[in-house]
């Protein structure tokens, strides 16, 4: 990674590079509804989204927000973190990571949290190496509204 790699928040202008780091995941989202999806992201209190970029060009993108609960402490939550394949190993993930979370220290939140997919092995050891912990299992179950 170069000196030349920053840290910000994002803007609208980077819609079209996160629907391509998304599409790396299998996350392939209409670029109408992506952009939906990103109002709602930007505007939402209490909700941050940061990329890497180094000279106009994204290299990696993290969602971060706040999520208050009965049955454990609030805590700050990492939706989605993403580094384009070509740039991984490089350091940005873990800038990224810290970004999200001096975000949650500043909301006043104690702890992190991130769901990550059993079949995603070289991320869990990411994560493990920057000190996070299996804290659960579960399953994710989903219901469809309204059609």
């Amino acid at each position: 990674m170069s000196d030349h790699v920053s840290i910000r928040a994002v803007v609208e202008a980077d819609l079209s590079a996160l629907a391509g780091l998304l599409g790396q995941l299998r996350y392939d989202v209409p670029q109408d509804e992506l952009q939906r999806r990103l109002e709602k992201v930007l505007t939402s209190p209490g909700h941050m989204a940061f990329v890497s970029e180094e000279r106009g060009h994204i290299h990696g993108l993290v969602h971060v927000y706040g999520r208050p609960a009965f049955e454990k402490p609030p805590e700050a939550i990492i939706q989605a973190i993403v580094v384009d394949t070509r740039a991984r190993r490089a350091g940005i993930g873990k800038r990224l990571m810290a970004a999200a979370e001096t975000w949650a220290a500043d909301q006043g939140y104690a702890s992190v949290a991130l769901h990550a997919s059993t079949d995603r092995a070289g991320a869990h050891a990411f994560y493990t190496t920057l000190g996070y912990y299996r804290a659960a299992t579960s399953v994710l179950f989903r219901r469809t509204l309204g059609s």
